[in-house]
This record gives C-alpha cells, structure tokens and sequence, in this order.
C-alpha cells in the first residue's frame, strides 16, 4: 500500500474489516531526507494524516510508530512524552509533523516513540558491525550520540500488546508513550558490545575506535542525547522495555548462527 496515496488508503482500510491499524511504514534515510524533503513529508506526515483519516472514518483505533529525532538532544536527561519537541533534521522534522497530523485528526491513537531499532532482517547497525568486525581490523565509531537501542522483536511485541489494549474499550489511555530498550549507550558502546559478544565465533577481538561527532559529519544533524524515558508505558500500560543488551545477546546469536559464523 502506498500510503501517500489517499484514495488507496481509505479503500484498503474501509474494505479491510481491520480491528485497529498500525503505520510500520515510513521515509527513515535520515541523511537523503536533506536532499528529498518533499518525500519525507509525503511519506511521514501525509501518509500518517492518510490513515488517521481513514481510521477516523472507519471508527478503528491507530497506532503509530514515530522517533526519538522528534528532540533535539539538548538534554541531559531521559526525554519523557512531556518535553517539548524540537527536531533537528529534515526526518525528525517530517515525524513530528506526522505526530501533529494524527493528533489532529483522530483522538483514538497511541503514538509509540522509539530509537535505534535493529534485527535479523533488512539493513541495520548490527548487522554492519559483524561485517566490519570480519572485513577490518579497525574502524571509527561516534561516541557522543546516546540512546537506548532497541530490538525490533521487542518492539513488535510491545506493538502486539497495543494492539489489544486498543480494543479494550474507552479505558483505553490514549496518546503519546515512549518504548526502546532499557538502558542507554552511545554508537561506540554499542559497537562495542557487538564486537564483545561475535568476538568468540569471528574468532577475533577488533576494537572499534571512538571518535566525535564533528569527526563524522554528515548531511543531517543528530541530537546529541535522544534517551527516552519510558515510565509512561510501565505505569498506564504495563509493558516493561528489556535491557538492551539483552535483546542485543539474542540477535547477535541468531545473526551468527544464521551466517554460520
């Protein structure tokens, strides 16, 4: 489905008989989002104003999965669903505006805000790690970025428990939460850990060097400290975020078990 489109929006949901929606899709190239602009909007404020209509109309709850960019990490603390948002780059500017979109035009929605996500599947962090661990005997890694990252099953599994307190009538408390892995690193911490935990089956151990992120720039800028506070989602919803490194152990393992490595 492509969401930028309204029409096909509405008819997919309409005709879906669907018990609530949830938006995994949208334009996530942080650094292209400089140069294609009027496609981040498309994607993450129009395609997401597209299917909160569609569920307005269709009278079916919405969940949403937005960023921790939406902040400009100006912080020193975790961020919590209280704090002013204030993005940075072209792609969290496209996602808060996605988030306003939805609040604008369907009350029944839950906003789920995370960070760093990474899996088995698809391109991400941990998978270029390993690959640079095999390939490199040495590589820079930004140290001064920090979050909690978070393992893209986890997320699913706190998007499944959504899913069902959605439909748990008008109790249901609405609005923006917060959810990534418990916990928080930087980019070379988490490199770091990585390295740590393949060092056995590689059977080396290569560091990854920490350098700033004045040393690596790049087309958008990225909020320093951009850890979320997830308390929300512990006390009103009863989900409880793992420990990053945790999640972190399960993934590598299945990522080396299914390289063979």
């Amino acid at each position: 489905l492509d969401i930028t489109d309204a029409h096909a929006v509405r008819q997919a949901v309409l005709q879906s008989s669907a018990d609530v929606v949830v938006n995994a899709a949208a334009y996530t190239a942080v650094d292209k989002a400089e140069s294609e602009s009027a496609r981040a909007y498309a994607v993450n404020r129009d395609g997401t104003a597209h299917l909160a209509a569609a569920c307005a109309e269709a009278n079916i709850p919405f969940i949403h999965v937005s960023t921790d960019y939406v902040f400009d990490g100006t912080k020193d603390t975790p961020y919590t669903e209280d704090d002013r948002v204030h993005p940075v780059s072209v792609y969290g500017a496209s996602k808060e505006a996605g988030e306003q979109a939805l609040r604008n035009a369907w009350p029944r929605h839950i906003i789920l805000r995370t960070a760093w996500v990474y899996s088995v599947f698809g391109n991400n962090f941990v998978k270029t790690m390993l690959r640079l661990a095999r390939e490199r005997d040495s590589w820079p890694v930004v140290a001064d970025q920090h979050v909690g990252p978070t393992a893209a099953g986890d997320l699913a599994e706190a998007i499944l428990t959504l899913t069902q307190r959605s439909q748990a009538g008008d109790d249901v408390p609405w609005g923006t939460y917060h959810y990534c892995g418990a916990g928080s690193t930087t980019w070379h911490g988490f490199a770091e850990a990585i390295v740590q935990l393949a060092a056995p089956a590689l059977a080396r151990s290569v560091p990854a060097i920490p350098i700033t992120t004045a040393d690596y720039p790049t087309p958008a800028k990225r909020p320093a400290n951009s850890v979320l506070d997830c308390s929300k989602i512990r006390t009103l919803l009863g989900i409880e975020p793992r420990p990053w490194r945790e999640s972190l152990t399960e993934v590598v393992a299945e990522l080396l078990d299914t390289s063979g490595s």
